[in-house]
């Protein structure tokens, strides 16, 4: 009875809390109250940008203070609990693959179980197959193909084949170090069920991976060491960073937003032990974790409909809904690969958008096992992209050119404050282009979050396999529809502005913001050029990354 009071009392207090917080957001943002503003607004610093400022500074510190944890040496492991590398692939790169393979034996875990299951057993996928037996060598692997999966029979199948079929699956997953799995199409989820099912109770920890994935030689030690020295942390991610990030300008924006979603959002979230997604290049649960809500996870329906993406971040919401606490790891690393085109990066940001609204609703369920910041930050994050896109529109359509330029630069100047403090945590000067990346979020992303929630019970993979690309055009449309909404608002403004003459201080403050803008984007285009631009779409460079020389 005693439990139950105080889970009613938690539940009820976070939701209090959660409700404070977007009231006060929301009433700053429709009040507008401006703490300092110039004669006729020209300039002015409000509430809401403050508490944003806040936001962001407060995130960083405690970012900041979890990656000087992280510094800290940790004990000495003696090296004894069993670690199963689960690798899902599907129509994979070949090169990917073997990158991925052999940065796998090179892991310094003894004894470490790899299984990996392909997402279809045609002769086209046997390819795969062949790659992994030359990779792991012959001496203990095992593989097995399998015309049907754990929930769908294959052709000619009968219930007793079926059966013999999947203890055969476990068989060869518990009976041999390295074992591959190809199995009947059925969608990522699929795959990593079969690999979670036939592994059952025979090891402690689980570890996670892509078939794209290079893995650092102490990636899988550094994220054990996470989960042995506290047993309330049920998973752990690391470090994912970008493999091809010079292979285009899109997947070099990508390259340094990853490194600011994980070193500063998740970092932050680690301090609290709540991250919100733990990624599948690079993760790892505690598998008794993993076998108690497997066949939850793998059922989950939303609005009706059967789940089909979104697996890791549901993986991760599964644990913090049990009560255990989720961490990140900058010293367990990664490099994975990465959308190179436009319309592929956007249909990959659609598909991560759709997961994230729905497990959003999920996760809210269980704002009341875990500290006050998941519930605030899920407020704060949940809700911007709709405060943003009501903003852009309300400056568009408000008849006042100086009101769009001054936006244009207040996003940039976000961006650059943000990249500068990059820099200055990393190490590394290529974070300056982070502020890039703020145009390509109002420009693509921002519309792709919209679309995504209006198109959130639609199912389907997102991105194609690498060894195929398949052009979906689907992400044009909510940018097509975004833009013609603001050119709409760029030409009322205009009308509207040439009837009503410019006075002589927002002439000057127009030109003043015009050649600042210009001169922002003439500094960082020149800067791209001589950095960046010369290393994109050539043969690929070696990293500094040891774990990358493949």
């Amino acid at each position: 009875m005693l439990v139950k009071l105080k889970t009613a009392v938690r539940v009820f207090g976070t939701s209090l809390f959660a409700m404070l917080v977007l009231g006060g957001i929301l009433a700053a943002y429709v009040t507008g109250y401006q703490f300092i503003h110039t004669e006729k607004h020209y300039l002015s610093f409000g509430l809401y940008g403050a508490i944003l400022g806040l936001h962001l500074f407060v995130q960083s510190l405690f970012a900041f203070l979890e990656h000087r944890h992280m510094r800290l040496e940790g004990r000495v492991m003696k090296l004894q609990s069993s670690v199963a590398l689960c690798i899902a692939a599907y129509q994979e790169d070949p090169n990917y693959l073997k990158k991925c393979l052999h940065s796998v034996k090179r892991i310094s875990y003894p004894n470490l179980k790899v299984v990996m299951v392909v997402d279809g057993n045609s002769q086209d996928d046997t390819y795969m197959l062949d790659i992994f037996n030359e990779v792991m060598g012959s001496e203990k692997t095992g593989s097995y193909v399998w015309r049907s999966n754990y929930h769908e029979k294959g052709a000619d199948e009968t219930e007793q084949s079926l059966q013999d079929g999947m203890r055969m699956v476990q068989d060869v997953v518990r009976s041999y170090d390295f074992a591959c799995i190809m199995q009947k199409w059925g969608g990522k989820r699929e795959v990593m069920y079969t690999a979670f099912r036939a592994l059952g109770d025979s090891v402690d920890y689980v570890q996670v991976c892509d078939s794209d994935t290079v893995l650092d030689p102490a990636c899988t030690i550094e994220m054990l060491r996470i989960l042995e020295e506290d047993p309330h942390v049920g998973g752990v991610g690391g470090d994912v960073q970008i493999l091809n990030k010079y292979d285009s300008w899109i997947s070099f924006l990508s390259s340094v937003r990853y490194w600011m979603a994980f070193n500063v959002e998740r970092a932050c979230q680690s301090y609290f032990g709540c991250v919100q997604c733990i990624s599948g290049p690079l993760g790892m649960y505690r598998n008794c974790l993993l076998q108690w809500f497997l066949e939850d996870w793998y059922h989950q329906t939303f609005l009706g409909k059967k789940c089909s993406f979104g697996d890791d971040r549901h993986l991760t919401n599964r644990v913090l809904s049990l009560g255990y606490r989720t961490k990140y790891t900058a010293r367990s690393k990664c490099l994975t690969e990465t959308p190179t085109k436009y319309l592929r990066w956007l249909n990959q940001q659609t598909r991560w958008s759709k997961s994230y609204f729905r497990e959003w609703l999920y996760n809210a369920l269980w704002f009341h096992k875990h500290h006050l910041w998941m519930t605030y930050e899920s407020v704060i994050t949940g809700f911007f992209p709709f405060f943003l896109t009501a903003t852009v529109i309300q400056l568009f359509y408000r008849g006042r050119i100086w009101n769009i330029l001054l936006f244009l630069l207040t996003v940039q100047l976000v961006g650059i404050i943000k990249a500068i403090y990059a820099c200055f945590l990393r190490g590394n000067a290529e974070m300056i282009f982070m502020s890039l990346y703020s145009l390509l979020y109002m420009s693509s992303l921002l519309p792709a979050k919209i679309f995504a929630l209006t198109t959130i019970n639609k199912s389907g993979w997102g991105t194609s396999g690498r060894k195929k690309i398949v052009v979906n055009f689907m992400g044009l449309i909510p940018v097509t529809i975004w833009f013609s909404i603001l050119l709409g608002g760029l030409s009322y403004t205009t009308y509207y502005q040439s009837r009503d003459p410019l006075s002589d201080t927002e002439i000057a403050f127009l030109i003043s913001g015009t050649i600042l803008y210009g001169c922002y984007w003439i500094a960082l285009f020149t800067l791209y050029l001589a950095i960046i631009a010369r290393r994109c779409g050539k043969q690929q460079e070696q990293y500094s990354l040891a774990f990358a020389e493949v």
